[in-house]
């Protein structure tokens, strides 16, 4: 794209590059994996119900979103990162078919300003672009403003999600419900809403040990775990939850097929669980193939995803220009 900021920077001395890191499409998995507590609310321990399945809503509101960045050029070995998050909100009602309800997106630079050359950071500066300054991105090696890169994508791409989800939820009528692709804990108004439902398909983070661990990892098809409430650590805002395998497990993985429900605590979660679940279940069809997620992936979900994907720029997409040497020949 002529004109653009790293294209600026480029004419100010940086030299062009064109690298996707590997890691540099989709959110970080429960980034801070660590023991968050939590507390079974229904029955005495963690047990394990059987899940029928059953027709959903009449209106349901599937919300995720995509980030994609990548590295454009080098100020010296400062990188120089453009991003872009989207996020949509698709409704499903009567027709049976998805439709747009809200979606935004940003563009960013993500770069270390205090560690650009003075020519660059004018031109940067100059281009009028979205920065994100990594400000405690330590000199010298790429590798670690690469993971602060990173996690200030993530944090676009939540601030995205959360401000969309909030905006569904606030419209929502007295019979429809929002599925949101990943955790409720990060919004008190989602996490308080009580037709609004948080799927979270990693599990980094642990809730459970002992047989209650096993129990949870170990959850047939078509099962879902005792609902229990999270607070601490790994929850932002208590909410309730619990653990649905969604397809057997056995001869593949014990994550294979487990998702995790997040929902607003309270007597309406505890009644809804298995309502809510057998709905669920039923989302996982059609397969969300060929993502490689497609175990965990909710079909429409994976609908969302692939319409923000048709409309991101084709260069952010790894295989859009070759990184074989040139040779001449």
């Amino acid at each position: 794209m002529s004109g653009a900021w790293w294209d600026a920077v480029v004419q100010a001395g940086a030299v062009r590059a064109s690298f996707v890191p590997p890691a540099a499409e989709g959110r970080a998995a429960d980034p801070d994996r660590e023991v968050s507590l939590a507390d079974v609310v229904e029955g005495d321990e963690l047990g394990i119900h059987a899940v029928t399945p059953r027709p959903a809503p009449r209106a349901v509101t599937f919300l995720d979103g995509i980030e994609q960045w990548k590295v454009v050029g080098y100020d010296g070995v400062t990188p120089l990162v453009r991003a872009r998050v989207a996020v949509a909100a698709r409704r499903r009602a009567g027709d049976r078919r998805l439709a747009t309800l809200a979606e935004d997106s940003r563009d960013f630079a993500v770069v270390p300003l205090d560690q650009l050359s003075p020519s660059c950071r004018a031109a940067l500066q100059a281009s009028d672009a979205d920065v994100v300054d990594l400000r405690e991105a330590p000199a010298g090696q790429p590798g670690a403003a690469l993971d602060l890169a990173r996690r200030a994508v993530d944090t676009a791409r939540a601030e995205l999600e959360k401000a969309i989800g909030e905006e569904c939820a606030a419209g929502l009528g007295p019979d429809e419900w929002l599925v949101v692709d990943g955790l409720l804990s990060v919004s008190t108004v989602l996490a308080r809403h009580p037709r609004v439902l948080g799927v979270i398909k990693s599990h980094g983070a642990q809730f459970f040990e002992g047989r209650h661990l096993e129990r949870a990892l170990t959850l047939p098809a078509a099962h879902r775990t005792s609902v229990f409430r999270v607070r601490g650590g790994h929850a932002r805002t208590e909410v309730y939850s619990w653990y649905l395998r969604l397809w057997p497990w056995e001869g593949n993985d014990l994550l294979y097929g487990l998702v995790r429900v997040e929902a607003a605590p309270g007597a309406g979660a505890l009644a809804g669980a298995d309502a809510v679940s057998g709905w669920l279940a039923r989302e996982r069809a059609p397969l969300s193939t060929p993502d490689a997620r497609f175990d965990r992936l909710l079909y429409p979900i994976h609908d969302v995803e692939q319409y923000l994907r048709a409309r991101a720029p084709r260069d952010f997409f790894p295989g859009a220009r070759t990184r074989l040497p040139r040779t001449g020949t």
